[in-house]
Order: structure tokens, then sequence, then C-alpha cells
């Protein structure tokens, strides 16, 4: 079972922290890591994404909500801080049928381009007209000068918030959807959400963290993956050895760094557990492993997990082996789908770090080949992995460069020649 822990409590990265607090005027009681912010909490297990995210450093200002009647930047609260609090979203503002004066006066006076920004100056002029509804026209730049707009719309937002001060100097109207009964629908699996339209969020996970072990069958998107990874390496080892590898999944498992397999599911599925440390924050990923194929010389896994601050995987391992006259030549293939904060390093640093992490496995199931136990397992940090991508690219670089200088020479030759 995922530990649940009181909010007071120190955590470990895979524990869950039950918070319960308002949204727009829906109880709501998310089970949450204790990093996981309250911009995570609304757009990822809430569903309520008109809350955007920019920068994520309290730059931008497009996460702009209301805690308990003040603007805060969404990205920069811990939602393990909101025990008791009330939190108000652009969803409260107004409905389709009848907007809020703001949301009218911004289509009005078109107050917005691409719209990223729009939910951002929606709540930060929300909460400067209702503190300040005697704001004149120019404090409005400064006032609203913690949103930023990426496609410089600022004279019509400008003029959409004066109009809007202006018609209201008794006082803005409040938000005109709140206590909607709208239920709060999670989207990932870093924790059930527990509100009265939603009484399944009372139950307990099991030890995934959101019912994969109830998964029949992994089943892989059609989408192009975020990274393909191929490891060639020539390995000092048999291939009965090799084979004897393939044959022992918890074996395997001892060799992939930061993994552990904590039950068997039957059928070819194993629960686990994988473990990455990305500087001071250490994602903890528990999930479902599942052999399609397995032979002498090759074997096939799926693999599905999350991670409790919101990040996903999904992949797909083949390890092939052929004899070689060193002893064995070991192929891994894999394609990996990636969601959440995880996909964020983007497609080609994501791909240094993870094939890093398979060479390391390649070099872990040499030495199990061999007879030899696979050095422990430890979480690969985000320092080394770094390190030795720049350090691969580097040596890219200098050799492409040697072969342009090479190409470059024996043309000059060439022309000697002539």
């Amino acid at each position: 079972m995922t530990n649940v822990v009181p909010a007071l409590a120190r955590v470990e990265s895979h524990d869950l922290i039950e918070v319960g607090f308002t949204v727009n005027g829906t109880p709501a009681q998310p089970r949450v890591a204790a990093r996981v912010t309250l911009s995570d909490v609304l757009r990822d297990q809430l569903g309520l994404t008109g809350t955007h995210v920019g920068c994520e450093h309290g730059v931008c200002g497009m996460c702009t909500v209301l805690l308990d009647g003040a603007a805060v930047r969404a990205c920069l609260v811990f939602a393990v801080q909101l025990q008791g609090s009330e939190i108000t979203t652009v969803e409260a503002l107004g409905r389709p049928d009848q907007l809020h004066p703001l949301q009218e006066a911004f289509s009005r006076h078109h107050g917005l381009q691409c719209g990223f920004c729009t939910p951002g100056f929606l709540m930060s002029a929300f909460d400067l007209l209702s503190h300040r509804p005697d704001v004149t026209r120019a404090e409005l730049p400064n006032e609203l000068s913690g949103v930023l707009c990426r496609c410089t719309g600022y004279r019509n937002i400008i003029d959409a918030v004066d109009d809007v001060a202006c018609a209201y100097r008794e006082g803005l109207p409040g938000p005109g959807n709140c206590n909607s009964g709208r239920s709060l629908v999670g989207r990932n699996a870093a924790g059930p959400v527990s509100t009265p339209q939603d009484p399944v969020g009372n139950q307990e996970t099991d030890a995934d963290g959101g019912g994969l072990h109830t998964i029949d069958a992994i089943r892989l998107p059609t989408s192009e993956p975020t990274v393909t990874i191929t490891v060639d390496r020539q390995i000092g080892a048999t291939m009965d050895g090799v084979a004897r590898v393939f044959s022992d999944v918890q074996l395997m498992a001892r060799c992939l760094p930061g993994a552990q397999l904590t039950d068997d599911l039957g059928g070819g599925r194993y629960a686990g557990r994988a473990t990455i440390g990305l500087g001071p924050v250490k994602l903890s990923f528990r999930g479902v492993a599942q052999i399609v194929d397995q032979q002498r010389d090759r074997i096939t896994i799926l693999a599905q997990g999350r991670d409790a601050g919101g990040s996903g995987a999904q992949a797909q391992f083949s390890l092939a082996a052929e004899p070689s006259a060193e002893g064995a030549r070991l192929t891994a293939d894999a394609q990996m789908f990636l969601t959440g904060r995880i996909a964020g390093f983007g497609r080609s640093l994501a791909g240094d770090v993870s094939r890093r992490m398979f060479a390391d496995f390649a070099a872990a199931i040499e030495q199990a080949a061999r007879g030899e136990e696979p050095v422990a397992a430890e979480p690969p940090s985000a320092a080394r992995l770094l390190t030795a991508a720049l350090a691969s690219r580097m040596s890219a670089w200098w050799a492409a460069a040697r072969s342009r200088i090479a190409r470059r020479g024996a043309g000059v030759q060439n022309s000697d020649d002539r």
C-alpha cells in the first residue's frame, strides 16, 4: 500500500500526504507528494487546466490564482501548505452563458492574442480591482506588471481592466461560477482526489500509487516515442551466461540502476519501482513490468510507471544477444513515452540521460553473465548522468571536427596534385 502520512510528518519521495482544501467552492482532498505544487495539483489531479504554467519560477505570473482571497503564483506554493485553505481559479469567474465583467471586457477589447497569459491577467486583475477599485489608468501598467504577455498585447489588456475599474468603483462583482457542483476529476495517478462527487477517492491505492496492478496488459501509445535508444555493446561473457541472466528476472532488475522488483503478480507481470535523482529532486516511479517475449537469446519487456509528483513513463525494452569472437554482442533497444516534468528535459537531453543509464545496464548484465553479482544498483544522479552525456557530445563533436579537417586537407592535396 502507498503510505499516506500526516501533513507534519517527515516523508519519503514516494509517500503521499492527504490535504484538504476548497477549490472554487468544492471541497477536495488530494493525496500529493511533498514536492508537488499547487499548479500541478490543479491541472493534473483536479482537471482545472485554466491555470496555465509558464516559467515555473514565479516570474511570468500566468499561473496566478487566489489563495484565501489574495493573488499567489500557483507554481510557488506547495500543495501540502494548503490545509484548510480556499482556492479560486479562473474557472470560477464566470459561466459561458454569463461571463464575469472582466472576461466580457477582455473579449470586447480583444485583450488577448494567443491567450496563454489571459488566465493570469484575469486573476491578477480580479485581485487588483477587489482590493483597489479606485485604481487609475496611469497606475495599471505598474499594477499589472506581475504578468507577462508574450504577444505584446498590453495596451488592449489595460483598456479592458480600466473599463471594468471605471464601471465598478463601488466594488467588483465576485466570482459567478463557485459552488457550481462541478466534480473535480483527476487525470493522473499521483493519488486519488476525494470530493463529495467522488466517493471512490476515499479508497486506498495499491503499491504502485494508482491501481496499476489491475492492468491486464500494458498498451503503449501509438504516437512517436519521447526517446528511442539503441545500445550495442561487446561483452566478455558466454551465450550461456547471457541466457542465464535473461531467464532470471530478479537478476536483471538488479542490473538496472535504481530498479527494484517488489512483487510477482503472475503471468509474467511484476510490480516494482525505479528511482532516479535529478539534482535535489528524487523521482520514484512505481509500476508494473510485463514480459511479452522471453527466449534464450532475447527478451522483450513492457513497463508502465508513475511518480507521486505526476510524471509518467511507458516503455518497451528489447534485449538481444548473439555469439561473437570475444564472447557475445549485446543489443538493447528501448522506446520510451514520458509525460509530466520528466518529459520537460527535451528529447535530446532525455535521450542522452537514458542512453547513459542503458550503458550502465549493459555493463551490469555483462557482470552478471560472467557469474559475478552486479554492482549494487544506485539511483543515477543528475550530475553523473549529465556529465557523461555532455562528455559524449563533446567527443562526437571533436570526432566530427577532425573528420572535416581531414576532408579539407585531402581536398587541398588533390588541388596541389592537379
